[in-house]
């Protein structure tokens, strides 16, 4: 068996755009014409020059291979160019690629990728939400009520996470800590803290311990003020405190571990096991989430996800992407014995639905993994030709800031 043929695709996310403005996929086929699918989590560049990217690798280490051999074409991306170190930009690439490849691997042996990764330690996968307003919700739309959203309102933040239970989630996440900014770390400001505190409490009372909290902040404080915020959100409990600081200094993440009650989670901006050794050497956090689209792939997760389960540590895969990287992270956690939670876009319904051919079985705040055989999902390439993604410009949005114009 050999690949013979890669294809990508940039999709446009339609408003609401959950998940991000687009998503890249890509296609590997074989000599034999099985075909599997792949997804990049990978902003660092416009996403028509990581597609670019995509063929150029694939071409150079996949076109003419066997897709068995996951570890032979990692070793030769990641050693590309005399590298030999961690790189968030080809190890988008080569996630998007390797996915692809076990998506072939499983269709071939006719079961499902997690069979093959050592067998289904979960029959079903607890999941978690972001607070993101929905139509048909009594949470007014940010279009209707501009200066009142999910985001800075903790009456409204109350309102949607009850809803969200209502609909069977048992934890919700948000991140109302910004506005954020690309002088990170830096201080939270009082109204900032005071601001979260309330959210926080606000959806406590609303949802009692029927559900956790997941609190995000995106990497953007110093360890003092990681602190300072973490104390006013302590009494109400949350699940964990997401990148407190940035993550290229897991030493001084360790400081704010140290120095709160709350569970410290990390790893959606990580790549392959030599960053995550770091974050686990240093006590950093207790909580990892490497996202499947950026992280090396499925086996390289798997790895990771090893390392972890010895130091007691648990995986909560991260999923800001489009169902193929979803589908992945489903296949990865049903094999984890120490996955604790994975994140679902709403119900992957919405465009994530439209995008293939059989949803994502989700059911009452669990996902069941599919025993179809691969990844257990296939894109519409129809919807991927009708959805071109046409924007030219890198840019970031986070809490109503725009970055990078």
């Amino acid at each position: 068996m050999k690949i013979t043929d890669v294809k990508t695709w940039v999709v446009g996310n339609p408003p609401p755009g959950i998940g991000g403005r687009y998503f890249i996929f890509v296609k590997l086929t074989t000599d034999g014409g099985v075909h599997g699918y792949g997804e990049a989590y990978s902003a660092t560049f416009g996403p028509h020059l990581t597609a670019r990217m995509i063929e150029d690798v694939a071409e150079r280490y996949l076109v003419g291979q066997d897709p068995h051999d996951i570890e032979s074409f990692f070793r030769r991306a990641y050693s590309s160019g005399f590298s030999q170190r961690p790189d968030i930009s080809m190890m988008g690439c080569v996630s998007a690629l390797e996915i692809a490849c076990w998506d072939i691997i499983g269709k071939e042996a006719n079961k499902p990728v997690y069979k093959l990764l050592g067998g289904q330690v979960h029959q079903r996968l607890r999941s978690y939400t972001y607070l993101y307003p929905h139509t048909g919700s009594a949470v007014p739309a940010e279009a209707d009520n501009p200066d009142r959203n999910v985001y800075n309102d903790p009456d409204l933040a109350a309102q949607c996470a009850a809803e969200y239970v209502e609909q069977g989630f048992n934890a919700v996440k948000l991140d109302p800590a910004g506005p954020y900014t690309a002088f990170d770390g830096h201080q939270p400001r009082l109204v900032d803290i005071d601001l979260s505190a309330r959210m926080v409490r606000a959806i406590r009372e609303a949802v009692g311990t029927e559900a956790d909290i997941l609190f995000g902040t995106h990497g953007q404080f110093t360890a003092s003020g990681a602190l300072r915020m973490a104390r006013a959100i302590e009494p109400y409990d949350p699940l964990w405190f997401e990148e407190p600081v940035p993550p290229d200094m897991p030493e001084v993440m360790a400081q704010v571990a140290r120095g709160t009650s709350i569970p410290i989670a990390t790893g959606e901006r990580l790549t392959t096991k030599w960053e995550f050794a770091r974050v686990i050497e240093n006590r950093a956090a207790t909580i990892l989430q490497p996202d499947l689209g950026r992280s090396g792939g499925i086996l390289e997760t798997k790895k990771i996800a090893a390392m972890a389960e010895a130091y007691h540590i648990q995986i909560a895969p991260h999923c800001y992407c489009g169902p193929i990287v979803g589908a992945a992270n489903i296949q990865l956690a049903a094999t984890l014995p120490n996955f604790l939670i994975l994140e679902s876009l709403k119900q992957w319904d919405g465009f994530h639905e439209t995008l293939l051919r059989r949803k994502i079985q989700w059911e009452d705040g669990w996902v069941i993994p599919s025993s179809e055989p691969g990844l257990g999902v296939e894109l519409d390439e129809a919807v991927c030709e009708a959805h071109p993604y046409e924007g030219t410009r890198l840019h970031l949005e986070m809490a109503g800031e725009a970055l990078f114009p």
